[in-house]
């Protein structure tokens, strides 16, 4: 016999979970941390700035959430751990991650240094918890359509490689930690309007930086309003049979042939 069917808007409620947005100070860390709190969650942010930005203090009274703020280095052991065991300690538990801290840097691949590579120990730390807590719950990593394809005239080898390093990573612990109730999944966004790009739209020739919002079928860039329902999704209940899924958020730019430039899905 098949179950009943369930009401459906329940599910997306985040209501009384915790979790670990890292690089939240702003842009689309802080944005998904906004989002969380709006559907009820609480959230603890690290990031290696001195502060967030100022809505963040409004978070907690606008929607009624707990929130949590420590200066962290993501890629610095020693302060990752004091900012993770702070933020544990402040929340109780953990239910989800959402690693957002990473840059992007173009230029080219042999004048790129070792210090320019990112890693996602924060992934090791949040998997830790989550087994020894026994309650599951959900990473939502940001890839990128990097991960997916090399585009012309962008000079980024080891922000792809990272990207690409984070889409097989999701997979790879959306199996072994599958056993636990973890499900890790990931969203690539293509082109978002951030202060990221424009510093790197900055450096190129004005062709190849308009190429940025033209390129897309949908004729502009994405936002960090484009990417928060998927991330909600993917923490959320309504996604508890989605694991090792990617979910290109590009305005379409990952589907083929745009104004003469080929892109590879």
């Amino acid at each position: 016999m098949a179950p009943s069917l369930e009401d459906i808007r329940p599910a997306f409620d985040l209501k009384g979970r915790n979790f670990i947005v890292t690089g939240g100070a702003q842009g689309i860390g802080f944005a998904a941390a906004r989002a969380i709190c709006e559907m009820g969650g609480n959230v603890a942010v690290l990031d290696i700035q001195e502060k967030p930005v100022d809505e963040f203090d409004t978070l907690s009274s606008h929607f009624g959430a707990k929130t949590f703020y420590v200066q962290a280095d993501v890629v610095n052991e020693e302060s990752l751990n004091r900012g993770f065991a702070q933020a544990v300690e402040h929340l109780g538990t953990v239910d989800g991650l959402v690693p957002a801290a990473g840059i992007a840097i173009d230029k080219p691949f042999v004048d790129q240094t070792w210090d320019e590579f990112t890693r996602i120990q924060e992934i090791n730390l949040a998997a830790k918890q989550m087994i020894k807590q026994g309650s599951g719950g959900s990473m939502v990593l940001l890839a990128s359509q990097t991960a997916h394809c090399a585009i012309p005239g962008h000079r980024m080898a080891a922000y792809n490689m990272s990207k690409g390093g984070v889409f097989m990573l999701s997979k790879a612990l959306a199996v072994e930690l599958a056993p636990h109730n973890i499900r890790v999944n990931t969203i690539s966004p293509g082109f978002v309007d951030s202060e990221m790009l424009q510093r790197v739209k900055a450096a190129k020739i004005p062709r190849e930086a308009q190429q940025m919002e033209i390129s897309p079928p949908m004729k502009r860039l994405s936002n960090a309003n484009d990417l928060t329902g998927a991330i909600v999704y993917l923490l959320s209940d309504a996604a508890r049979f989605t694991t090792a899924a990617d979910i290109p958020i590009t305005g379409g730019l990952h589907a083929g042939t745009i104004d003469g430039l080929i892109y590879y899905a």
